[in-house]
């Protein structure tokens, strides 16, 4: 699955600068969360121009209201939860644009031999299936795998229950799969998973 790169915790120095309204140590705290919070807003959202809108958006949240933020070393997960429900928000403002997807066939002789090209394709069979999902449960998958925070923290940033959140995990999991058992030819390289 798709994984963010590993970050350590911000410096809880440097947002409470920030809180004192030092503009500098802000743009810093933007500058290494974006990428991340960037990466979750587009698996979430699945169109690139809306993920960037609503992290635009969470950070302007975050700078009208960082003085609110009790513990500086809460920033992270502060900001991943201003970032989901900003992209909650985009999809309730915009309707889904509509997608026109093309069928291809792959002679599977050709698949034979190692393609760096392969990877590309793999990924977007995950993305293919990703796209499928609800958006609460593309929202769960998105934190739990792409950013590798554990169900229960994923629960307190949705503000849903534990129980809710490994449902949802659960069901899209699911859902992914049955996707990509019946549209095998998506991904060349991968033979139908056998069911146990």
């Amino acid at each position: 699955m798709l994984r963010a790169e590993t970050v350590t915790s911000m410096d809880p120095t440097l947002v409470a600068r920030a809180q004192a309204g030092d503009r500098e140590a802000f743009s810093q705290l933007v500058k290494v969360s974006t990428r991340r919070l960037y990466g979750l807003a587009r698996l979430i959202l699945r169109d690139p121009d809306r993920a960037e809108d609503a992290v635009q958006d969470a950070m302007l949240l975050a700078w009208r209201d960082l003085r609110a933020l009790r513990d500086p070393d809460a920033w992270d997960p502060w900001v991943r939860r201003l970032t989901v429900n900003a992209c909650y928000k985009a999809v309730g403002k915009h309707q889904r644009r509509t997608r026109m997807e093309v069928q291809v066939e792959v002679d599977p002789r050709s698949a034979q031999s190692p393609d760096p090209a392969a990877e590309v394709a793999d990924r977007e069979w995950v993305l293919s299936a990703l796209d499928r999902l609800s958006l609460d449960q593309r929202a769960v998958v998105a934190l739990h795998y792409y950013l590798d925070l554990p169900v229960v923290e994923v629960a307190e940033i949705l503000d849903i229950p534990y129980g809710t959140a490994a449902s949802r995990l659960h069901r899209g999991l699911e859902s992914m799969r049955v996707t990509m058992r019946v549209e095998p030819g998506a991904a060349p390289n991968r033979a139908p998973e056998r069911a146990s």
